[in-house]
């Protein structure tokens, strides 16, 4: 399992559309993918799951990742954060 502790620089913070990218971006790997919010944790594969989280500007993300593709899913969910401006680079 591989997971990292982020905290979310976007001015907007996590909202429809990056949820919606994080989500398809999940969705390509076979890996089980969750997200952390004020230890509340979800699925990252569900939109509605990540936008019952309401994560904002400065709050604090952790983000799992387990299965046979972790490292690529996590490097891949890693990337779609940063090239959002979801997370710092």
């Amino acid at each position: 399992m591989i997971n990292q502790t982020y905290t979310v620089t976007a001015e907007t913070g996590i909202h429809a559309r990056p949820a919606s990218g994080l989500v398809q971006v999940a969705t390509k790997y076979a890996s089980d993918i969750s997200m952390e919010y004020k230890e509340k944790k979800v699925n990252l594969k569900s939109i509605l799951g990540v936008m019952s989280l309401g994560v904002g500007q400065g709050a604090t993300i952790t983000i799992y990742v387990e299965g046979t593709d972790e490292q690529e899913a996590f490097e891949g969910i890693e990337s779609y954060l940063k090239s959002e401006g979801i997370i710092a680079s």
